[in-house]
C-alpha cells in the first residue's frame, strides 16, 4: 500500500450546502473540520507508508475519523456507518453525499500501522502544537497530573487457567503456521480433545487433587511442545511464533522441572516457597503480553496498565471576569487542554512516570511553572531536578519513615542539627555525631550518620532517642541539597496556605472522570501496550476537541451550574 500526501480533500459544493441547512449552528463535527483541518494532515504518516502499491485511504481522513469516533464513543463499525450516514461527519471528511464510505476493518488496520510505526501521538502532538501557536497552551503556566487503572481487553486467568489457556493459544497459533509439522509432533485428536474448548475455571475439576493432576497435564504438555519446538530439527520461524515464545515464558514462570533420584522428570507447579518472578516481568495472559496485575490499596485489584493524564489548570475567575464572559461569549480565561497522556503497565508506580511526562512537556515547549500532583509522583530527586528546569512541584511529600516520626514520639530527623561543612551532626542532648559515611542506597546517594555507643549510653535522652539494641543512634541523610528541598517542602505543606493552593489538584479528578464517560478510558479496546497508548492518545485528543468546541461556542465561563441569579449578582457588581 502506498499513500500520495494529499490531506483532507475540499468539501464537496453540494455537501457544503446540505450540511449547513441540516445544522445551522454546526456541530462538532463541522467545527473541527473548519478550525482544526491544518492538524489533520497526511505529510506526518509519510514514513509508515511505501511509495509503492495501490494508493491507500488519507491517512489525514482516518485519523479525524478515529477523533471524532472516540469523541462519540463509537465502534470501529459505528465510525465506518456515521462516515456513510452522517451528512456533519462527510462535511469533515469532505466526502460526497453519495460517497459509500469505507469498510470498518480499514481503522484496524491503520491502527496497527500507526503502532507499528510509533506513531501513536501524531495527532496529538499536533493539535497540541496547534493550541500552543494559537496561544491557548504555554509555558510555565500551571498544570496538573493524575493517574487511572486500566483493564485490559482480555480475560483475567488464574495461574491454572493461565498454563492450559498458554498451551491452548500455541496449540492454535500453531494450527495455522505449522499443521503438517504440529501433527508430526503431537497426538492432535486427545489435544483437541483437551485444548479445543478454551480453558474455564467453571469447567475443572472442583476437587484439589484433581487440580493438582490437570497443572501437571498442563506443564507436561508445555514441556513437549517447547521441545519439539526448540530441538535441533525444527525450524527456526516456529520459535518465533508470538505465542509459542510466550508459553515458554509461562513455562518457566509456572513450574520447576526437576529429576528425582531415579532419573525421572518431574513437574512440579511453583509455590511462594519456590519463588515467582517480580510483577512486572510476570505474564498475565497469553493474549496481552504486556498486560499486568496490579493492586492499589485493599479494593483494587486490576490486570492491565495506567494511565496519566496531564492538563492545563487554572484558577477560578472573579465575578467581574464573569460578567465580561456574559457580554462577550466565547472569551475569557482558556480552556484547561490535555498536555500530555502517558501509559504504561500496571506494576509502574507513579514516580517512574514524573520524569518522561515532564521531559515531554519540555519538548513541546509547555513544561508548566507550576506542577501539581498527588503524593506518589515526588521524591527527593525529583523535586530537585524539576526545579533546575524551572518547575516548582506542588505536592505532598513522604514524611519522615524513621519510628520516632511514625509514633510522634521521642526524635525524629528535624530535632538533629546537621552542619554540613563540618560533616557533623549534633544531637537535642548537645552531642556530636562520631561517623559520617557516604554511601550508594538503592542506586541514590545518601549519608548515613552514626553517633558512638560511648556518646549515647550514658545520655538522659536515650530511651527518648533509639531502641537499637546497641544504644546508638542511626541517621540516614539524603545530600544536603536533596535534604533541604525535602525539608522545605515538608515544613511548607503543614500550612494553611500550601494546602488552599494545593486544593487546585482536585480538578485533574473531573477530567478522568470526563474520558470515562465519553471515551472509556479505563476499559483498553486494543491488546498490547503500544495499541491501548494509541486509544489514549486519540481518547486524549478527542477531550480536547471537545474543549475546544465548548470554547468557541459556549465559552468556559458560560457554566449550566451557575443559576440566574447569582449571574445578575454579577452583572450588578460590576
Amino acid at each position: 500500500m502506498s499513500m500520495r500526501p494529499v490531506g483532507l480533500p475540499e468539501i464537496p459544493e453540494q455537501t457544503v450546502v446540505v450540511a449547513r441547512a441540516a445544522f445551522p449552528k454546526g456541530s462538532l463535527a463541522i467545527r473541527a473540520r473548519d478550525r482544526l483541518a491544518e492538524v489533520f494532515v497526511d505529510e506526518p504518516f509519510t514514513e509508515a507508508f511505501g511509495v509503492r502499491g495501490a494508493p491507500g485511504l488519507s491517512p489525514g481522513v482516518l485519523s479525524l475519523v478515529m477523533v471524532l469516533q472516540f469523541a462519540e464513543g463509537l465502534t470501529d463499525r459505528q465510525a465506518a456507518a456515521m462516515a456513510v450516514r452522517a451528512i456533519d461527519w462527510k462535511y469533515a471528511l469532505g466526502a460526497e453525499l453519495t460517497d459509500t464510505g469505507f469498510d470498518a476493518s480499514v481503522l484496524c488496520r491503520f491502527r496497527a500501522r500507526l503502532a507499528d510505526n510509533g506513531m501513536e501521538r501524531v495527532v496529538f502532538d499536533r493539535l497540541l502544537e496547534h493550541c500552543k501557536d494559537a496561544g491557548l497552551v504555554a509555558a510555565g503556566g500551571k498544570q496538573r497530573t493524575d493517574s487511572t487503572h486500566v483493564i485490559s481487553a482480555v480475560r483475567d486467568l488464574n495461574r491454572l487457567e493461565l498454563a492450559g489457556e498458554s498451551v491452548r493459544a500455541a496449540l492454535e497459533a500453531l494450527a495455522v503456521a505449522a499443521p503438517a509439522w504440529l501433527a508430526g509432533h503431537i497426538n492432535v485428536t486427545e489435544f483437541a480433545e483437551r485444548y479445543g474448548p478454551r480453558v474455564d475455571g467453571w469447567r475443572m475439576p472442583p476437587s484439589q487433587t484433581k487440580r493438582d493432576r490437570l497443572a501437571q497435564v498442563f506443564g507436561q504438555d508445555a514441556i513437549a511442545l517447547c521441545r519439539a519446538a526448540w530441538a535441533d530439527d525444527a525450524p527456526a520461524w516456529i520459535r518465533e511464533i508470538e505465542a509459542v515464545g510466550l508459553l515458554r515464558q509461562v513455562l518457566v514462570q509456572t513450574y520447576i522441572v526437576r529429576t528425582d533420584a531415579r532419573g525421572r522428570q518431574v513437574i512440579k507447579k511453583r509455590d511462594a516457597d519456590d519463588g515467582v518472578p517480580p510483577g512486572q516481568l510476570r505474564l498475565a495472559s497469553p493474549y496481552d503480553s504486556d498486560a499486568r496485575w496490579a493492586a492499589k490499596g485493599d479494593d483494587l485489584f486490576w490486570m492491565g496498565y495506567k494511565i496519566h493524564l496531564t492538563e492545563t489548570c487554572t484558577t477560578l475567575p472573579d465575578a467581574d471576569a464573569d460578567a465580561d464572559a456574559d457580554a462577550d461569549v466565547g472569551t475569557g480565561v482558556m480552556p484547561n487542554l490535555i498536555t500530555d497522556v502517558h501509559t504504561t503497565d500496571a506494576t509502574v508506580p507513579d514516580v517512574k512516570a514524573t520524569a518522561p511526562i515532564q521531559r515531554k512537556l519540555a519538548e513541546h515547549g509547555v513544561q508548566p511553572g507550576e506542577h501539581y500532583l498527588d503524593s506518589g509522583y515526588p521524591s527527593a530527586d525529583l523535586i530537585t531536578k524539576a526545579l533546575k528546569q524551572g518547575i516548582r512541584m506542588v505536592t505532598p511529600v513522604l514524611q519522615d519513615h524513621s519510628d520516632q516520626a511514625k509514633a510522634a514520639e521521642g526524635f525524629d530527623k528535624n530535632a538533629f542539627t546537621i552542619n554540613w561543612k563540618t560533616r557533623q551532626v549534633r544531637c537535642p542532648a548537645g552531642r556530636t555525631s562520631s561517623h559520617w559515611n557516604p554511601v550508594k542506597q538503592h542506586g541514590k546517594d545518601a549519608i548515613v550518620i552514626t553517633f558512638s555507643v560511648l556518646t549515647c549510653r550514658d545520655c538522659p535522652l536515650q530511651k527518648q532517642c533509639t531502641t537499637s539494641k546497641t544504644g546508638r543512634r542511626m541517621l540516614t541523610l539524603r545530600p544536603e541539597e536533596l535534604h533541604e528541598n525535602l525539608a522545605r517542602a515538608r515544613a511548607e505543606q503543614k500550612t494553611d496556605t500550601w494546602k488552599n493552593k494545593y486544593a487546585l489538584r482536585a480538578g485533574v479528578e473531573g477530567t478522568i472522570n470526563q474520558a470515562l464517560d465519553i471515551t472509556g478510558i479505563r476499559r483498553a479496546r486494543y491488546r498490547g501496550l503500544p495499541k491501548v497508548r494509541l486509544q489514549h492518545a486519540f481518547s486524549a485528543t478527542a477531550l480536547n476537541v471537545i474543549r475546544l468546541d465548548a470554547h468557541w461556542t459556549t465559552g468556559p465561563l458560560n457554566r449550566p451550574r451557575t443559576s440566574r441569579l447569582e449571574r445578575l449578582s454579577y452583572r450588578l457588581s460590576a
